[in-house]
């Protein structure tokens, strides 16, 4: 099931600092700025974008593959800064799992784990989740910690559980439940 299914539209979720909303094409030249940082997707599936007609198209194409997405858009000045979504969704085992991306300028300030937290909260009280896991690659630091400060216990490792960028990656895996 999408998200779409259940509510008409990606829902606007709002924190202290950040505003977690639906992404438009006009969210392309913010998007474009930690997109074609090398530095920020050694650490995803994706690649690097070469030019901004990369992000209109990832736009176009790429993010409408995801259950839910939402854009992360800082309060202060309405800049957009990253992404936070469900990568997929099983409403039959209310089951999710959960990915981001955040513009390498504002790693390190809590914002993603702040935007974590409010899909986590919505998954629980909106989507009937009991279960959300993310997944990350070994050398990813960050992400790790994201998952360890929204609460996530570390599973274990999936050995060779995904082919990107030309090799077989091993990916952590953590995951919160509803209690």
């Amino acid at each position: 099931m999408k998200i779409l299914e259940k509510f008409p539209d990606v829902p606007k979720i709002e924190t202290e600092r950040l505003i977690l909303r639906k992404i438009t094409e006009d969210d392309a030249e913010d998007m474009y700025v930690y997109a074609s940082n090398g530095e920020v997707t050694r650490l995803v599936t994706w690649d690097t974008h070469s030019s901004l007609s990369d992000t209109v198209r990832f736009i176009q194409t790429f993010l409408p593959r995801y259950d839910a997405l939402w854009g992360i858009e800082l309060k202060e000045n309405g800049t957009f800064i990253g992404t936070v979504h469900f990568v997929w969704w099983q409403s039959e085992h209310n089951s999710a799992e959960m990915g981001y991306v955040l513009s390498h300028e504002y790693w390190g300030k809590g914002l993603m784990t702040e935007a974590a937290e409010a899909i986590i909260s919505f998954g629980f009280q909106h989507m009937n989740l009991v279960r959300i896991q993310a997944r990350c690659f070994l050398e990813n630091k960050g992400s790790e910690g994201v998952m360890k400060k929204v609460g996530m216990s570390f599973e274990g490792i999936s050995r060779k559980a995904m082919y990107v960028k030309g090799e077989h990656k091993d990916l952590k895996v953590y995951s919160i439940l509803k209690f």
